[in-house]
């Protein structure tokens, strides 16, 4: 494979790695405030930080796919914390906004989000996608003695 292929391959992973990271994201974020709020553990959003996590982990060996995860990330994230307003016209836009959350129905059948509130909204606003975003995008930037043997 030659690394022009190793890199397009690691950017395409990256963007398809972009959607679960957004909303297991988000799913963490809705279930730790509901823990704030009912003053309860949220084990719920400690699953989803750690399926993220480990996401991220995967995504920081491929300099190409950090990348590909990464910038997209940071850009929603800087959106979020620039313009609220434009950022919540463009996430109700995005897939499963309309349903009111994520892909995947709540184990009690309510939907993961309040209409008015669009996947993103939690996240964004607490700055998980921008932090997230730049973790990946300088992960990408290490020196080439400590990255992993997928980059080339």
């Amino acid at each position: 494979m030659t690394p022009e292929i190793r890199q397009l391959a690691g950017a395409a992973a990256g963007l398809m790695a972009l959607a679960p990271v957004y909303y297991l994201t988000e799913a963490a974020a809705r279930a730790l405030r509901v823990g704030n709020a009912t003053f309860a553990p949220s084990p719920q959003g400690l699953a989803y930080l750690g399926a993220v996590a480990l996401i991220i982990s995967l995504l920081m060996a491929w300099p190409a796919a950090a990348l590909g995860c990464g910038l997209p990330l940071a850009a929603a994230g800087s959106l979020f914390v620039l313009d609220l307003d434009s950022a919540l016209g463009v996430a109700v836009r995005l897939p499963w906004a309309a349903e009111g959350g994520l892909p995947w129905s709540r184990p009690d059948g309510l939907p993961w989000a309040e209409l008015a509130e669009p996947p993103g909204t939690m996240a964004g606003m607490t700055g998980l996608y921008a932090l997230i975003g730049v973790l990946l995008v300088l992960s990408a930037l290490l020196p080439g003695r400590l990255r992993s043997i997928l980059s080339g």
